[in-house]
């Protein structure tokens, strides 16, 4: 089995353990997932199974999206509700004053991560030092938030939700706090769910509970999706048979003899009747398209 299968994560499980049930109803070794979902998050989580598992190094850069719940007034060691509260605050904030410093946190920011989080500092997990009750200094790094919104917000309660966009590598819980912090109070996040990621969004994702019953009437490949749907931020050329035959084998081709290739960067290759042969990276310095990588089964090849 050779393809995408998106998991709609359930809360309670690690991303690694979605992944270990796939592994076990797909029968496949050769099974990853492309970013992590925190255990209490649920949502979007793109499962890659036999060839398609070579992809995560030509992932293209894109955005995710997120629904996050929040509650201001409190703060918990973790960031989450998971945790334990660590600071309490009864300053009242208005939906006006969480509106007022949203664009501060709006395009390119610099952030903190977590101590509950799996950065490493001094060779050690942030999350390993925290379990032992260790707080360090976490140098910032620095993310960008396309963008913020705010869905919803209880001024009685102090509870609301955001929708979030943004790169990779930023934390959501750290970004809550920090959010707070600028309204004068403090904050921890609630809930949490990816509604987007690397092209694929809610609609495109199956509960596990789906995947169990597809799998026990030998129907998992139903929600199967093929390799190509990862790289669709990238450019697509069709080549010639020869061309198509000389690239399956690993060869570079004749970038001037490559219709409607890109100037630099990373392009799907097509044969002529539009079958996905894999990746190229044009190099205008040498006048080629390199070969990168392909995704085709053997039998394909022949």
């Amino acid at each position: 089995m050779n393809g995408i299968i998106i998991l709609d994560k359930p809360s309670g499980f690690t991303s690694f353990d979605g992944v270990a049930v796939l592994r076990g109803l797909s029968h496949q070794k050769k099974i990853g997932h492309t970013g992590t979902l925190d255990p209490m998050a649920t949502g979007v989580l793109p499962v890659l199974l036999g060839r398609a598992a070579k992809a995560l190094n030509f992932l293209p850069d894109t955005d995710k999206e997120y629904h996050a719940a929040f509650r201001l007034g409190e703060r918990r060691d973790t960031g989450d509700i998971t945790g334990e509260v660590v600071e309490t605050s009864s300053v009242p904030v208005s939906r006006e004053a969480l509106e007022l410093v949203l664009p501060r946190f709006r395009g390119e920011i610099s952030q903190v991560p977590p101590m509950y989080s799996a950065v490493s500092v001094g060779g050690k997990r942030l999350y390993e030092l925290a379990r032992k009750g260790l707080e360090v200094d976490r140098p910032a790094r620095q993310v960008t938030v396309s963008a913020l919104e705010l869905l919803s917000y209880d001024p009685q309660t102090r509870e609301g939700e955001l929708l979030v966009c943004c790169s990779k590598g930023t934390y959501i819980r750290a970004l809550i706090e920090d959010l707070a912090a600028a309204a004068g109070t403090c904050g921890t996040m609630t809930a949490l769910r990816r509604t987007r990621a690397c092209g694929f969004t809610l609609e495109d994702a199956h509960p596990l509970e789906e995947m169990k019953q597809l799998a026990g009437e030998g129907r998992l490949e139903e929600v199967l999706l093929p390799v190509e749907r990862l790289f669709s931020e990238f450019p697509q050329v069709y080549v010639s048979p020869a061309q198509a035959r000389r690239f399956e084998n690993g060869g570079g081709l004749d970038l001037a003899r490559v219709r409607k290739a890109p100037e630099e960067g990373l392009c799907r290759v097509k044969s002529p009747e539009g079958v996905f042969l894999g990746l190229g990276r044009a190099d205008r310095s040498k006048g080629e398209l390199e070969f990168v990588k392909s995704f085709l089964e053997r039998e394909e090849q022949k």
